[in-house]
């Protein structure tokens, strides 16, 4: 597996919380092995403990994905740098039985599975792909989403950088409100230039009026 892609683990952690609705999908046991998806042979080690540590890693990445949203680059690798020293990875040249045209191996680099428990291993990976990612395509890339009431994690592949959201949902929800609330200040300063205008003709008219 492509190193970066293991960023992914920490986008799907990350977004198994929804702050601004209050929910939470990861409390329990089954909903830990969900997020590994078909990396079930880290997840057979999951026990009740990993829920209570793997809400812990996900604060601290949304911590990571926070700092770089808001610009602060050296903020996000302190972060991280810290989950990646305390869950260290074990990289190994792999070839996982793939053979070329030659048929001689498709060696790659891969990340090998020697944690004590379930958040271990989940932890590892998450931070190296982010780190991977990081390094990679810079801290920009990484970002939340600016749609209210969603906050979820992404990691811009946009070829101009210019990702808001974390999904074409919340683009489009983000659209929509954006110009009902353009429309509602055009009728407003509308409404308001009417309301003036009525004023001072009715002014000019009773300064005629008493003129007369």
């Amino acid at each position: 597996m492509e190193l970066a892609s293991y960023a992914d683990f920490a986008v799907r952690l990350v977004n198994s919380e929804q702050p601004g609705r209050g929910e939470d999908s990861l409390t329990s046991v089954e909903a830990v092995r969900e997020l590994f998806g078909a990396h079930r042979q880290t997840a057979r080690r999951t026990g009740e403990a990993d829920v209570t540590r793997l809400r812990a890693v996900r604060s601290r990445l949304r911590a990571v994905f926070s700092a770089a949203a808001s610009g602060d680059e050296v903020l996000a690798v302190d972060l991280l740098n810290g989950l990646l020293i305390e869950f260290p990875v074990s990289p190994q040249i792999s070839g996982h039985g793939h053979l070329d045209e030659r048929g001689r191996p498709q060696w790659h680099m891969h990340l090998a599975d020697h944690a004590a428990n379930a958040t271990a291993g989940y932890a590892a990976l998450a931070c190296m792909g982010l780190a991977w990612q990081l390094t990679g395509t810079g801290v920009d890339r990484l970002g939340i989403c600016q749609a209210d009431p969603c906050r979820n994690a992404y990691v811009d592949t946009s070829t101009n950088r210019s990702r808001r959201y974390c999904s074409d949902r919340c683009a489009t929800r983000a659209n929509v409100a954006a110009y009902r609330a353009r429309k509602k200040l055009l009728e407003n300063a509308e409404a308001t230039v009417g309301t003036t205008a009525e004023a001072a003709a009715e002014a000019g008219a009773g300064a005629t009026a008493e003129v007369n």
